[in-house]
C-alpha cells in the first residue's frame, strides 16, 4: 500500500507539472516572460516557506539538517540562478511559437523532456558511467526531434523549438547542480531559496527589458500564476518528496516523466489542439527515449533519483 500511495502522489505531481504547460501558454498571451517567471517563482517560494514553517511546528524534535545556513544560501543562489535561466528560456520559447503550431503545451513539454536523456550523458563530465541504454535513448530522442520538428526540413524548425532545446540543456545543468551541491542541505529549503533567487532575478530582468505590466493584467491572469506558483512549485514538489520516499527511484522517474504526456492531453482539452499523426509518433518515440534513459540498468544510485527540475 505504501508503494501504491507513493506512485499515486507522483502521478498527481506529474499531472500538475504537465498541465502547468497549459497555464504557461495561457499566461503568455498577456504577461511577458520575465514578469510571469518572477510572479510564479515568488509565489512558489512563499508556499514552500509556509510549508517549511508548518513542518517545523509539527516536527518539534526533528534533528537539524546539516548544511542549513551559509551553505544553504550559497547552494540556493547557484541553483536559483541556473533555474532562472532555464525557466525564462522555457517561458519565452512558449511565447514565440507562431499561431499555426499545434498544441504548443504538448510540443514544449516533450522538447523540455529532453533533459531526462541529457542528464545521464551530462554525468560523463563527473566520470559517471553511461550504459548502452542511454546512447540508444539519445538516438531515439534525435529521431523524435526529426518527427516533431522537421516535417518540412530545417525550415520547419521554429525559434520556440530551439529555445526549448536550450531550455532542456539548462534544466540538465540545473539538475546536475542540485545533485552535486544540494545533497547536504534540506531539499525543500533549498527549493524555497532557489525559487526566491530565481524570482528576484526574473523581476530585475523584467524591469530592465520588459514594459511595465499593469496590475489589472496580472489580476486577469491570476489563475495561471497561482496554478503554476502554488500547485506546480509548492504542492507538486511536496508530493514528489513524499512519493519518492515510498517508491523505487527508477519507477519514480518514469512516473514523473509522464508530465510530457499530460502536457499534450492538457493542450488538447483546453485549447482543442490536436497533433498530427507524425507529431504524435514523435511524442511516442520521445517518451520511449525518456523511459529507456531511466532504466535501472544504468541508474547508479538506488537511494534517490535525480531531483525534479522545477
Amino acid at each position: 500500500m505504501k508503494k501504491y500511495a507513493g506512485s499515486f502522489c507522483l502521478i498527481i505531481a506529474a499531472f500538475i507539472w504537465g498541465t502547468a504547460f497549459v497555464a504557461q501558454a495561457d499566461a503568455a498571451e498577456s504577461i511577458p516572460p520575465f514578469t510571469f517567471s518572477a510572479l510564479r517563482s515568488l509565489v512558489g517560494a512563499f508556499v514552500l516557506f509556509v510549508f517549511i514553517c508548518a513542518r517545523g511546528k509539527v516536527a518539534k524534535k526533528a534533528a537539524p539538517v546539516p548544511g542549513d545556513g551559509k551553505q544553504l544560501i550559497i547552494a540556493g543562489m547557484i541553483c536559483g540562478t541556473v533555474l532562472c535561466v532555464a525557466m525564462n528560456l522555457q517561458q519565452y520559447g512558449i511565447t514565440v511559437y507562431p499561431e499555426q503550431v499545434n498544441n504548443v503545451p504538448g510540443r514544449s513539454g516533450f522538447l523540455t523532456a529532453m533533459y531526462v536523456v541529457l542528464v545521464p550523458i551530462g554525468g560523463l563530465f563527473f566520470k559517471k558511467k553511461v550504459g548502452l541504454p542511454v546512447w540508444i535513448a539519445a538516438a531515439l530522442a534525435v529521431v523524435a526531434l526529426w518527427l516533431l520538428c522537421l516535417k518540412n526540413g530545417f525550415g520547419s524548425i521554429y525559434l520556440g523549438d530551439i529555445l526549448m532545446l536550450i531550455c532542456a540543456l539548462a534544466f540538465t545543468v540545473h539538475i546536475i547542480t542540485v545533485d552535486t551541491i544540494g545533497s547536504r542541505v534540506d531539499g525543500i529549503k533549498l527549493s524555497c531559496v532557489q525559487f526566491l533567487v530565481a524570482g528576484i532575478l526574473s523581476l530585475v530582468l523584467g524591469l530592465i527589458f520588459e514594459q511595465k505590466t499593469s496590475l489589472q493584467t496580472i489580476v486577469q491572469a491570476w489563475l495561471p500564476i497561482l496554478y503554476v506558483g502554488v500547485l506546480s512549485s509548492g504542492v507538486a514538489y511536496t508530493l514528489q518528496i513524499v512519493g519518492q520516499s515510498k517508491t523505487e527511484p527508477a519507477v519514480a522517474s518514469i512516473i514523473m516523466s509522464m508530465e510530457s504526456v499530460f502536457a499534450v492531453l492538457g493542450g488538447w482539452v483546453v485549447f482543442g489542439d490536436l497533433l498530427s499523426g507524425r507529431e504524435l509518433l514523435g511524442c511516442g518515440v520521445m517518451f520511449a527515449a525518456v523511459i529507456l534513459a531511466q532504466s535501472p540498468s544504468f541508474i547508479q544510485s538506488k537511494k534517490r533519483a535525480y531531483p525534479r527540475k522545477t
